[in-house]
């Protein structure tokens, strides 16, 4: 059998060893009762790596057996190559798990770069009078991760006939696609506006269609990325 094949079937053997060892111990409840944490410790991190290195070395004298070359020293050298194999192995599933982890702990939109915005433009019901400035205004988007205010702009306040138009724009820093943005003017009721955005906000040039609420007002509103107009 050519070298190759014997160390992975020393690496087989090496990963069954250390599941049946953890299996064994898990089943039927050996170890300290009274201290389950640290002889589940011990399991996976003492009497399971015992099991693998019988099992890479139980599988390779298995392998070799037939060879006329086989050897105490061939088999150590082919279950010491299958047990860096695993070794490899381990370490690099830790590794990719410890990226993923860290890529996925928060959620960021737009990590280690400006946050994209939120645009947006408000329609108030006929006939409603709002502020000619921001005072009296709020607005704040609301997520399932944080909550932002969000900046007005009186600049592009007009009237879209009877009714008013309140301009503005609020950063969006997570993946979410929980999202709304709550409209608080003095005097009037609080408004509450579900954003359809996606969780990653793809950039768009041009507001999508308003979206109306039962009291007559309406919202539409765009996701603009850092150098995106």
């Amino acid at each position: 059998m050519k070298s190759s094949s014997r160390i992975a079937a020393g690496v087989a053997g090496a990963v069954a060893g250390y599941v049946a060892i953890f299996l064994v111990f898990s089943l039927l409840d050996l170890g300290n009762r009274a201290d389950p944490i640290t002889s589940g410790l011990l399991a996976l991190f003492v009497y399971s790596p015992m099991g693998a290195v019988g099992g890479a070395v139980f599988a390779s004298w298995l392998v070799s057996r037939p060879s006329k070359s086989a050897s105490n020293g061939s088999v150590a050298r082919n279950s010491l190559k299958s047990l860096g194999v695993v070794a490899l192995l381990c370490v690099a599933a830790a590794g990719t798990y410890l990226v993923y982890a860290y890529a996925t702990a928060t959620p960021w939109l737009n990590p280690n770069a400006a946050n994209p915005l939120l645009v947006f433009e408000v329609r108030l019901p006929p006939g409603v009078k709002v502020p000619t400035s921001a005072e009296g205004i709020t607005i704040e988007l609301q997520t399932d991760i944080n909550t932002m205010p969000a900046e007005l702009t009186p600049a592009g306040f007009r009237h879209d006939g009877e009714q008013a138009v309140i301009t503005g724009e609020v950063e969006l820093a997570f993946r979410t696609s929980h999202r709304q943005l709550a409209v608080n003017i003095e005097g009037q009721p609080s408004r509450i506006y579900p954003i359809g955005l996606s969780a990653r906000a793809p950039h768009t040039a041009d507001f999508g269609t308003w979206r109306p609420l039962p009291d007559g007002s309406e919202i539409r509103y765009r996701a603009k990325w850092p150098g995106k107009s």
